[in-house]
């Protein structure tokens, strides 16, 4: 299941991403921050640190740096 997540998050990042303006208010990027939670605490943990990341990722969130735990 990591190696599945691993490969959407760089098809994501790849083919996807580009077609849109940079927006994210994160540094790292959300997509950055998904990968390095996935690699470290696996599919579960780090795909539910990766959703809610991605959740807090808005316009009216003053985002900033916010690094994996």
């Amino acid at each position: 299941m990591k190696r599945v997540l691993l490969f959407l998050i760089e098809v994501y990042r790849r083919y996807i991403s580009p077609l849109k303006p940079p927006c994210c208010r994160y540094i790292p990027t959300c997509s950055e921050y998904a990968v390095e939670a996935i690699k470290k605490y696996g599919a579960g943990r780090g795909g539910w640190l990766a959703f809610k990341r991605i959740m807090r990722c808005h316009p009216f969130h003053e985002g900033g740096y916010d690094p994996v735990p």
